[in-house]
């Protein structure tokens, strides 16, 4: 069993996981982003999930509105960028399955867990 209190500080932050999935933080600021629009994970579906905070999520060339609720199912392959569009920092949770990262928040080559 492993466990964690999520701070949700600036950044991006591997929180926790094992070899097949792993969990991250991701707070960007108002005017910010992540990603770009040819950003995509190659071997990792991501669940985004925003705790608090407003922006977009631009995938595939499509734009979705993002607010505290929302759940989003980004694919492996998937181009996206996730934008900070309100006046307050956006914080998501994110799940990665399996892990995308390092512990250190480098991607991760394809199917390399």
């Amino acid at each position: 069993m492993k466990r964690k209190h999520l701070r949700f500080g600036k950044g991006f932050r591997v929180a926790l996981g094992n070899d097949k999935a792993q969990a991250a933080e991701m707070v960007i600021a108002p005017g910010d982003s992540e990603g770009d629009v040819e950003n995509r994970h190659r071997g990792a579906d991501q669940w985004l999930y925003v705790v608090a905070g407003s922006g977009s999520a631009l995938v595939n060339g499509k734009r979705y509105r993002l607010s505290p609720g929302s759940l989003m199912l980004i694919e492996h392959g998937d181009k996206h960028k996730i934008e900070n569009t309100g006046d307050e920092l956006l914080r998501t949770l994110n799940f990665y399955m399996p892990p995308a990262y390092t512990k250190e928040g480098d991607e991760l080559p394809a199917g390399k867990p």
